[in-house]
């Protein structure tokens, strides 16, 4: 973004039920180690979420209370874009989106008992009821500065309505996929878009 420096702290945050062992957690922390390699001043964090809404933000803020906020970025994927829009709220913050989901407080009250996690199927919890009620409280919607932000939106997500994603963006730097899937399989063709727009191209790329 024109004006912004490249981010000394990088926060990614994974969806429902998902993990920083998804691919593009582990796509993007490669990345991100490749440039601490090249001698560029970057950490990264991608932390384990918890269940309940109230517990991640809480735990979210506790981790980056003493960060730059004019130096610092989000990335959330589907439920973690949710968590991601309300950081920058929030914080005023830059945030990445990818697939975000925008309405969680709806489209998960289907999956309230217990769930698995994607990556560890013998990793259970139960997804509370009164989570639906959190999501609703957190709303971070309508976003107030959108041109802090960018988005990667597929229009063959199977899982969220593009259109939905898109109109929660507006004013964002949005590229709209005309495949793809929720789980953006092609990633390793969207992340450097991504750095480019953090400010963190790698060299010889």
């Amino acid at each position: 973004m024109r004006g912004m420096t490249p981010p000394t702290h990088l926060l990614y945050l994974h969806g429902f039920r998902s993990s920083p062992h998804s691919n593009k957690a582990q796509m993007l922390g490669a990345a991100v180690q490749q440039l601490q390699q090249q001698g560029v001043d970057v950490a990264w964090y991608c932390p384990q979420l918890p269940p309940s809404p109230t517990q991640t933000v809480a735990e979210l803020r506790e981790l980056v209370a003493l960060w730059p906020r004019e130096n610092m970025a989000v990335i959330g994927s589907s439920l973690g874009g949710f968590y991601a829009a309300v950081l920058a709220e929030l914080l005023g913050c830059r945030a990445a989106f990818i697939n975000p989901a925008v309405a969680p407080a709806r489209d998960l009250a289907r999956h309230i008992g217990e769930q698995t996690a994607c990556h560890d199927p013998s990793a259970r919890f139960y997804f509370r009821e009164e989570f639906i009620h959190q999501f609703a409280l957190l709303d971070p919607y309508p976003l107030h500065h959108p041109e802090r932000h960018w988005a990667l939106i597929a229009k063959g997500d199977e899982v969220l309505d593009w259109r939905e994603m898109f109109s929660h963006h507006e004013g964002a730097q949005v590229t709209l996929l005309d495949g793809s899937d929720h789980a953006v399989s092609d990633f390793a063709l969207h992340m450097p878009a991504l750095l480019r727009w953090l400010g963190l191209t790698q060299r010889g790329a």
